[in-house]
Order: structure tokens, then C-alpha cells, then sequence
């Protein structure tokens, strides 16, 4: 099983990464093969609705001469795709949200002279959120827009785990929340085939 990991959160030492590394510590005792992206270390412009993607059918065809690309290309060959981010202003940072508009048109080919294919298709799609709020207050616009998005071009929703951070002078990283990192790789690995080791 190989996953990529694409993570939003601009701070390499923030709350974002501290959920995400016994994410990735779990995976790997599983035997899941995570390639992580930084998504602020890359070039990614915003969407022109140009549309010319849309007549390129077997392939992601932007316009765009930067990292989009190539981050959709690891997305394309991978089993599972894991949106790591804080959530500002009910959704995700702002290269996370960039890139999505631009792999949710040019990876699902509905607007173009003809209907085509969704290069996506088939794929597993996991999100692994930190707020300020509690989940349904502060993550569920997220997961809703990440749900659709599912609909939309044919991906498994394979679920989010949220971890609040209650500020200043609150522990973040806590038993409990190590604990549920740790399950939610599991259950991803379940839910893309894989048995228990």
C-alpha cells in the first residue's frame, strides 16, 4: 500500500506535524509505503479557468508551469491520498486549497468539448485536520467539501481525524490523541485492504 501524505500546515514544528508523525510512525510499522510533500516548499499557482485542462484527457494538462503537476502525478500513482492541514477559517491553509482547485478540474475531465475521464478514480482520500474548535464547529466544512469532492470524481472517503488544540497552556499532543493517530493509520490500512501485522 503506498499513500501520499500532503501536508498544509506551514510550520514544520506545529501542532499539524506532531498529529501527523505517530500517523506516519504506524504506517510504517504496517509496512505503508508515505511519501510526505511539504505543500508551502512548492510553487503552486491558482487555477486560471482557462479550461484548457479539460480537452487533455489522459493527462493533467494545466497550463500552469509550476509543482501542480508533478504533486498530482505522486497523487495518481499512490493508493490513498492524506490532506494534512490546520484548519484557518473553517478550511484548509491556502497552497492546500490552491492545489485542489486545480487537481479537482484537471483531474476530472466534465467541462471540456466532450466528457472524460476522472484521473483520480479509485482512490482513497483521508484528511488529518487540527482546529481551535471542537470538530463540528471548526472541521465540518472541510469534510464536507472533501466529501463532495469524492462524489464528484469517483474517490473513497476514507475519513478525517480532528485533534483540537485548546490554546495556550493546554497540553496538544496528549495520550489520547497519540493513540488516535496511531488507529487512524490502521484503519486506513484496513480500509485499502491491508491485514493487521
Amino acid at each position: 500500500m503506498k499513500l501520499v501524505l500532503l501536508m498544509g500546515s506551514p510550520r514544520k514544528e506545529g501542532h499539524t506535524a506532531a498529529l501527523a508523525a505517530p500517523f506516519l510512525e504506524e504506517c510504517g510499522r504496517l509496512g505503508v509505503k508515505v511519501e510526505s510533500f511539504w505543500l508551502y516548499e512548492h510553487t503552486i499557482l491558482p487555477c486560471l479557468g482557462c479550461k484548457v485542462c479539460q480537452d487533455r484527457m489522459d493527462r493533467f494538462g494545466c497550463v500552469r508551469q509550476d509543482d501542480g503537476e508533478a504533486l498530482f502525478e505522486t497523487m495518481a500513482s499512490c493508493d490513498g491520498i492524506v490532506l494534512a492541514t490546520p484548519i484557518y477559517a473553517w478550511y484548509c491553509t491556502a497552497p492546500m486549497k490552491t492545489l485542489l482547485d486545480r487537481v479537482v478540474y484537471a483531474g476530472t475531465k466534465n467541462y471540456g468539448q466532450e466528457k472524460g475521464p476522472s484521473l483520480l478514480r479509485g482512490k482513497g482520500l483521508a484528511s488529518l485536520v487540527t482546529c481551535g474548535y471542537p470538530e463540528e464547529k471548526g472541521a465540518d466544512l472541510w469534510q464536507a467539501g472533501l466529501q463532495r469532492w469524492c462524489r464528484h470524481s469517483g474517490l473513497s472517503w476514507w475519513g478525517m481525524l480532528c485533534a483540537r488544540d485548546k490554546g495556550p497552556g493546554a497540553p496538544f499532543l496528549t495520550q489520547d490523541k497519540l493513540a488516535a493517530a496511531r488507529d487512524f493509520a490502521r484503519t486506513l490500512y484496513r480500509q485499502a485492504g491491508g491485514e493487521e501485522v
